[in-house]
């Protein structure tokens, strides 16, 4: 089955999805005759112009309904107009995830992209910061629009990297001219230290870093603080163990635990704290689902809760 490319533009209403989309389909280099499917599932101000398009092989559908995020809506509109492409400009409102798993079958995302105002990025946060989340957490690039002189880039740059270290930051000015975040992002511990030591404050950055660039992490002697978790799978000489880490509301904290293999059966309990020295080793272990962080623990000791004992990124 050919596969049919997804351009995924995100973002709160007003935030530019449509003006960009729009120039795109303008634009020979990036709309040379494709038959392409564009999906708009809001209405904003600005409205597409279908006969600025170059090309004649382009159709629009309408979803108002996320109920209408199905596999079977989404196959039956992809099959009615026989695409080679699909453009979906979604729903700020709408999280992200009933997306990906209704995606139909041959279709994949290949570029996703989030649009969102620069006067309000930081007002939208503070009171969705749920829904602000779901947009950042897979976005290759956020483009902030209509960017005035006296935008607080430190601000903007730190709530986005709270979720995602790997999102390019792009400022769209009123004047036409773009500008590129270059704020640095040092990691709060030193990955070359002979033992790179995390503090409690730093377990969730640590884990998303480890998570996103295991490699670098191949070999480096670890230590950290976590709660042990007791698996009957894993047997005496191993376990879990890693912080509750909260990613924007309570709704979504969960579990974030390493595999710890010890060298000989160790007695601790579940559910207690302990502070976890050892060398990391990226490989495959059947809690994994491919090459995953293992550490081989060289000691322990007894720690007290972290406070807070919910890990965050702020």
């Amino acid at each position: 089955m050919a596969r049919i490319p997804v351009y995924l533009f995100t973002g709160f209403l007003e935030g530019g999805k449509t003006h960009i989309i729009q120039e795109s389909m303008e634009d020979k280099r990036f709309n040379s005759g494709e038959k392409t499917l564009i999906i708009q599932c809001e209405e904003g101000i600005e409205e597409l112009d279908p006969a600025r398009f170059f090309g004649k092989n382009v159709y629009l559908e309408s979803i108002n309904d996320p109920g209408q995020i199905n596999k079977a809506y989404l196959t039956e509109i992809g099959k009615k107009h026989k695409i080679d492409r699909v453009i979906i400009e979604y729903n700020g409102m709408w999280e992200l995830p009933n997306l990906y798993v209704n995606l139909p079958e041959g279709w994949s995302i290949y570029q996703e992209m989030m649009f969102a105002d620069a006067n309000t990025f930081l007002s939208y946060n503070a009171n969705m910061r749920q829904l602000m989340v779901d947009k950042l957490n897979n976005c290759e690039m956020i483009v902030l629009t209509r960017t005035p002189a006296n935008v607080d880039k430190d601000a903007i740059h730190k709530v986005i990297r709270a979720t995602s270290r790997r999102a390019a930051i792009t400022y769209d000015y009123p004047d036409g001219h773009v500008e590129y975040d270059d704020i640095e992002d040092p990691l709060p511990f030193d990955l070359n230290a002979p033992v790179v030591e995390i503090a409690d404050s730093d377990y969730a950055l640590f884990y998303r870093d480890l998570s996103e660039e295991m490699e670098k992490y191949d070999d480096k002697v670890v230590k950290f603080k976590g709660i042990v978790a007791r698996d009957a799978q894993l047997g005496e000489k191993q376990l879990l163990a890693g912080r509750f880490v909260m990613t924007c509301c309570e709704a979504d904290i969960s579990f974030h635990p390493l595999v710890c293999v010890f060298e000989e059966a160790t007695k601790l309990e579940n559910q207690s704290w302990a502070t976890f020295t050892g060398t990391i080793r990226i490989e495959k272990h059947k809690l994994y689902r491919g090459p995953g962080p293992v550490v081989y623990i060289k000691s322990t000791d007894f720690a007290v809760a972290a406070v807070p004992e919910v890990a965050t990124f702020y």
